[in-house]
C-alpha cells in the first residue's frame, strides 16, 4: 500500500489506486529472491529497481486495458439501458451502479427529481430482465433485494466472478 501512496504524494497518481499486489503475488518467488539479495548490497539494488519497474509497467498496461474495457462497457450499457427502459432515470441509475456495483434499491439517489419507488422498481426489473443487473440476493420481508452490475465486476476482476 505504500507504493500507490508514495506515487500519489509525488503527484504521479491522481488517486492512490494503483496496486502492484497482484503482480508481486504472481511473481512471488522472484520478489522474495530479490528482496533477500538486497541484504548483500551492491548490484542487488539495481536488479531490484529493474524488477520493480517491470512490475509498474506491466501493471500500468493491465490497468489501462481494464479502464478501456470499463469505458467500452459503459458506452454499450448506456445504450442498452436506454433501450430497455426509455427512462430519463436510466443513465443516472447506470452511473450509480458503476460507482457502486453491488447495491440495494435504497442506495439509489436521484436528487431533487427522484422517481417514485414503483418507478425505481420498474427500472430495476427491466434491467434485471435485460440481464444488465444480476440479483445477488432476493428480497424477503424487510430484507431488500441486492443487485450487482456483474459485467463491471467481472471486467475489474479480470475473470468471471458473477
Amino acid at each position: 500500500m505504500l507504493i500507490p501512496l508514495f506515487l500519489y504524494e509525488k503527484k504521479l497518481l491522481r488517486r492512490p489506486t494503483f496496486y502492484l499486489s497482484a503482480w508481486l503475488e504472481s511473481h512471488r518467488d522472484q520478489y522474495v529472491q530479490r528482496l533477500r539479495a538486497l541484504c548483500d548490497g551492491g548490484a542487488a539494488w539495481t536488479a531490484w529497481c529493474e524488477f520493480f519497474l517491470q512490475g509498474v509497467e506491466e501493471q500500468a498496461v493491465k490497468n489501462a486495458q481494464i479502464v478501456r474495457a470499463i469505458l467500452e462497457l459503459y458506452d454499450r450499457l448506456k445504450l442498452q439501458v436506454l433501450g430497455l427502459t426509455h427512462s430519463q432515470y436510466a443513465v443516472p441509475l447506470l452511473d450509480q451502479a458503476f460507482r457502486r456495483p453491488v447495491f440495494q434499491s435504497g442506495h439509489l439517489k436521484f436528487g431533487d427529481r427522484s422517481p417514485s419507488k414503483p418507478a425505481v422498481a420498474n427500472l430495476l426489473r427491466a434491467l434485471k430482465k435485460g440481464k444488465v443487473l444480476k440479483v445477488i440476493r432476493e428480497g424477503s420481508g424487510r430484507r431488500p433485494t441486492v443487485y450487482a452490475l456483474a459485467e463491471l465486476i467481472n471486467v475489474c476482476e479480470g475473470k468471471r466472478v458473477l
